[in-house]
């Protein structure tokens, strides 16, 4: 039996399953993954890396790799704009969201900072980095964020960025700068495809898919969208939603991704905010699938990833709560030592999916509870779902 296994509680759970979301280590933030299969036969995700809840990105970059989905390797600092590592010698400003192309032996990343500088580009030999010798990009005069450089069947590149509305344009044969003459604005618009930011681009079956922040729900850019067309440069038909990542957080406010297909399978890469706050995102995904029109079915958020649905006989880390109703939110209390916290009365978490197997007839929760307790209520198939278990916890006493 498959359910939705949702808690109310302040819960801090010890051990961790090799599949899950999020994918990236406690205590470690990395947002805005794009994603990336190159041929050494691993699935490589570029990533900014979230530092601070009082503002956004870091001045440095991480990378995740993994062969199988399950098993996931960090590559820390692989290209920094200040302290050690510093590879852009002009301005010493945040590295916001990243993207990579490879041409070659040569694996080029490409980076963005505030408007006021702009976007750049630094090249390795190895996709983990370390990525070196950066310069900027001349974008004629559109100085906004978020690259994107995809290599179409041809050889061409096309490079596009932008908030709002999508910028595109041919990229010259060495992929550092931009064939001006061909500088396209508006490939998407917001009126038209609820565009924000964060655009992706892929080519699956002839058809073109631009990926993007969507901030059609909600006034706020919590969806991935897509847009279809049968050219790089558009135009470009509305498709709809991946995933939307409302209720990751109760201070959640964007998202931003990329898709890919990956050992026979497609996914989609997103983030979740957590602490309260808009920042100390972490990297998540989620198996999709598309149509035989070529459209994608909108997909959830889920704790198991691209796993099977987690075990009830094992651990399940507080941390990997997939929606959170009410106060509570996900919190560090030390280093790599992640849990629920901030948790008031009738506040929700739950977790998809988890298995019970042939069934289950006790649970063990660690709580720390406030100084007047509290009560840890569990309920199967959605959050305010059947009830399955109920556990009382004296006050200032940490039980299990």
């Amino acid at each position: 039996m498959k359910s939705v296994l949702s808690a109310i509680a302040t819960l801090h759970f010890a051990c961790s399953l090799q599949s899950q979301n999020p994918i990236v280590p406690p205590g470690v933030y990395m947002a805005d993954p794009a994603a990336h299969a190159w041929v050494d036969g691993r699935l490589y995700l570029y990533c900014s890396v979230d530092e601070d809840t009082g503002y956004y990105c870091s001045h440095r970059y991480h990378v995740l790799s993994t062969a199988d989905l399950v098993d996931w390797q960090l590559h820390e600092n692989t290209f920094a704009s200040r302290g050690e590592g510093d590879g852009v010698g002009y301005n010493d400003a945040l590295l916001f969201a990243p993207d990579c192309q490879v041409k070659g032996d040569t694996f080029y990343l490409y980076y963005c900072q505030p408007d006021q500088h702009s976007e750049g580009v630094a090249v390795a030999t190895s996709p983990s980095g370390p990525f070196h010798s950066a310069s900027g990009i001349h974008l004629k005069g559109y100085n906004q964020i978020d690259p994107c450089l995809f290599v179409d069947d041809d050889g061409q590149a096309y490079y596009t960025w932008g908030q709002f509305t999508a910028k595109m344009a041919r990229m010259q044969p060495g992929m550092r700068n931009l064939d001006t003459t061909s500088v396209r604005d508006s490939i998407l618009t917001e009126e038209e495809h609820f565009f924000h930011e964060g655009g992706h681009i892929v080519r699956r079956n002839g058809i073109y898919y631009f990926i993007y922040a969507h901030t059609g729900r909600a006034g706020m850019p919590t969806c991935i969208g897509y847009a279809t067309s049968r050219s790089p440069m558009g135009p470009y038909r509305y498709g709809g939603v991946i995933i939307d990542n409302d209720h990751c957080d109760p201070g959640n406010w964007n998202n931003h991704g990329s898709i890919a297909e990956f050992n026979g399978r497609w996914y989609v890469f997103y983030h979740r905010a957590t602490h309260n706050s808009k920042m100390m995102r972490k990297a998540c995904l989620e198996p999709i699938s598309f149509n035989a029109d070529g459209s994608i079915d909108e997909v959830e958020m889920t704790s198991q990833g691209a796993g099977p649905p987690l075990e009830a006989i094992r651990t399940i880390p507080a941390e990997i709560a997939c929606l959170l109703h009410g106060h509570v939110r996900i919190t560090a209390f030390g280093p790599g030592n992640e849990g629920l916290s901030g948790i008031r009365s009738g506040d929700r978490a739950a977790y998809k999916y988890v298995d019970f197997g042939k069934g289950v007839d006790s649970v063990m929760v660690r709580v720390k509870p406030g100084p007047g307790g509290g009560t840890v209520r569990m309920t199967a198939d959605t959050p305010w779902g059947r009830h399955i278990a109920t556990a009382e916890f004296p006050a200032q006493e940490t039980r299990e």
